[in-house]
């Protein structure tokens, strides 16, 4: 293989989901494009024709509501049609491009991405990378490691956005390239607004004060502890509300059981739907605090839309998300206990936190800048081989 020079213009192809599937993951595909693009690059996002088959998505449904970006996006690769993917391997292979980077994040894609990737491999020059957000997942099957060993044969190089993840790349390769470069902010979901407009614009009373809990509703992302800390919370008033925002990719049932049993009927607010990108801004600028009382974790998307609209945050001491939340600096590192989320939270309203904690988080997000994962790119493509 010839060495790209990776500061020359160069053909990108990123594969993933990005449009019409909708999510954290195609966002952030998009806008790392759009950062490449930004630097001169020519940027191809080759998508799915079939993501996941209907009985094995969670939600209601995979596909985005808003229009396209304004990128060269191409649907080609059928998550479960082997024979598609050695003609998508191939056919990208023949447009020559110089670098394509893998997006992984759930083993039961291995088997299409990696056969894409080794015949990019087998048929061009390109430098295979593997964007990792998790290389062991958050809900384990006995299967999980003999798929993500088959994809990481065949890549070249490794990203990770949080060192936990890193950790995990060790135990299917030590020696190829890699570099850990911090998940970025999620800047594209609209500017920070005035409280009381993002309220409105939800019919949510401005005169509550809003603790939010954002995203997909999973097991592993804690919202059980975060109930039970919220029913332990000292502070009573009434005018403190918990806003759930996400929809649920798990079974509902225990959480409104939860609601009921612990008496918070009236001080839970369930917005248990799809948020589509147009609204992530309400819910975030209306918001005092947001808490991830995440029971497993590598990185998360939801702390860096909180970086972007400068909102304090609360996780649980597990994964990388510690490694960018600076104790009692923008927020607070607790453990998977709901005693300790709860004090924290009395703490942050107890003690008026949020204009010091908003301070340092203007300061704290110069560091997650898109150019330092383009940067970390760069970097790998020129270890390759080298």
């Amino acid at each position: 293989m010839r060495k790209v020079k990776c500061m020359k213009r160069k053909k990108i192809v990123i594969i993933g989901p990005a449009w019409p599937y909708r999510g954290g993951i195609a966002t952030t595909n998009e806008r790392l494009a759009k950062e490449f693009e930004a630097e001169g690059h020519q940027v191809q996002l080759i998508t799915f024709t079939l993501q996941y088959p209907s009985f094995l998505f969670p939600g209601s449904s995979q596909y985005a509501t808003c229009e396209a970006p304004p990128l060269d996006i191409k649907r080609m690769i059928h998550s479960m049609n082997p024979i598609n993917w050695w003609r998508s391997g191939k056919k990208i292979a023949q447009s020559e491009p110089d670098i394509v980077i893998i997006r992984y994040w759930i083993p039961f894609l291995a088997p299409a991405l990696g056969t894409v990737a080794r015949n990019i491999r087998k048929y061009s020059q390109a430098k295979v990378l593997l964007l990792a957000d998790n290389i062991v997942p958050h809900e384990k099957r006995f299967f999980d490691n003999m798929l993500t060993r088959y994809m990481v044969q065949y890549i070249d190089g490794f990203l990770t956005m949080s060192s936990s993840v890193l950790k995990q790349l060790d135990l299917f390769d030590t020696q190829k390239p890699r570099k850990l470069s911090v998940h970025p902010l999620f800047d594209n979901y609209g500017e920070k607004m005035d409280r009381d407009t993002a309220l409105k614009a939800l019919s949510l009373d401005p005169k509550n004060r809003y603790i939010l809990f954002f995203g997909f509703i999973r097991e592993y992302k804690g919202l059980d502890l975060l109930l039970e800390a919220f029913a332990q919370m000292s502070n009573k008033d009434n005018s403190l509300k918990l806003l759930i925002a996400g929809e649920f990719y798990a079974s509902p049932d225990k959480y409104h059981q939860m609601i009921e049993k612990l008496g918070l009927k009236e001080k839970v607010i369930l917005h248990t739907h799809f948020i589509g990108e147009d609204q992530v801004k309400y819910y975030f600028n209306g918001s005092d605090i947001v808490a991830q009382p995440y029971k497993s974790a590598t990185q998360s998307g939801v702390t860096q839309i909180a970086y972007h609209f400068e909102v304090p945050m609360l996780v649980t001491n597990v994964g990388g998300l510690s490694e960018i939340v600076p104790h009692q600096k923008v927020g607070y590192v607790v453990e998977k206990d709901p005693k300790e989320i709860a004090e924290a939270l009395d703490d942050f309203y107890s003690k008026h936190r949020y204009d010091f904690f908003v301070r340092n988080i203007k300061e704290e997000k110069q560091r997650y800048s898109w150019d330092k994962l383009t940067k970390a790119c760069y970097e790998v493509c020129d270890e390759i081989n080298s």
